[in-house]
């Protein structure tokens, strides 16, 4: 039977919660347009969270592979389009570690571009009511890298398995503590932030469930 692979992350940078780990726990083993879901959550780690992602694509040989994380302050669904091969991390992973100016696979090319149907996504996110964008960077943290070695598993695969990235919100709580934690140190200054949007869980689900759906379809 076909199957779906999805990733999520743990929390990290000293957060209780990562809306993509909530993903996961909410499809995982679920079935979207007949094709089973298999959820993943890799460790916020530049090394842990390679062989696990490449060892499972190499062996579950899924139609899709989608990874899904946080990015803090985005208003939206945001699908990305291309990852790097640049690892430069402006703080520490889960294991402390920080590469600054490394190659994600020293023998891999300069940039991979996703293959899942992103200008068929988009607008049928927005024709949802679901507000979503695209973006040319997945930043040079750990989305960027798993997107990366994501696409080149995909590659060596040969299945030609559909491999994206979707950055997600705040979930709403988030940003509720978020809020507490500005007001007790006296930095709240609402008019100047930028990074307080957030999105409900319910919405987000809707979002990748669209874009797992549309990118089973081969049309």
């Amino acid at each position: 039977m076909p199957e779906i692979l999805l990733t999520g992350f743990q929390p990290y940078g000293g957060r209780q919660l990562n809306p993509s780990a909530e993903i996961i726990r909410a499809l995982d083993g679920t079935k979207i347009a007949g094709c089973s879901v298999r959820g993943m959550l890799l460790p916020v780690s530049f090394k842990a969270a390679q062989q696990p992602l490449e060892d499972a694509i190499a062996e579950h040989r899924p139609t899709v592979v989608v990874s899904a994380g946080l990015w803090p302050g985005e208003p939206v669904i945001r699908l990305e389009r291309v990852a790097v091969n640049r690892a430069s991390f402006e703080m520490p992973d889960n294991d402390g570690q920080r590469p600054l100016d490394e190659n994600v696979d020293p023998g891999g090319p300069v940039a991979r571009a996703v293959t899942l149907p992103v200008g068929k996504i988009i607008p049928a996110l927005r024709a949802k009511g679901i507000p979503a964008r695209t973006s040319d960077t997945a930043g040079t943290f750990l989305c960027n890298a798993t997107l990366f070695r994501a696409l080149g598993a995909c590659e060596r695969a040969g299945t030609g398995a559909r491999c994206g990235f979707v950055h997600l919100p705040y979930l709403p709580q988030q940003v509720a503590e978020l809020l507490d934690e500005l007001s007790n140190e006296g930095r709240l200054e609402l008019h100047q932030r930028a990074d307080l949007a957030s999105m409900c869980l319910d919405m987000m689900l809707d979002a990748v469930g669209t874009i797992l759906t549309l990118s089973l379809d081969p049309s």
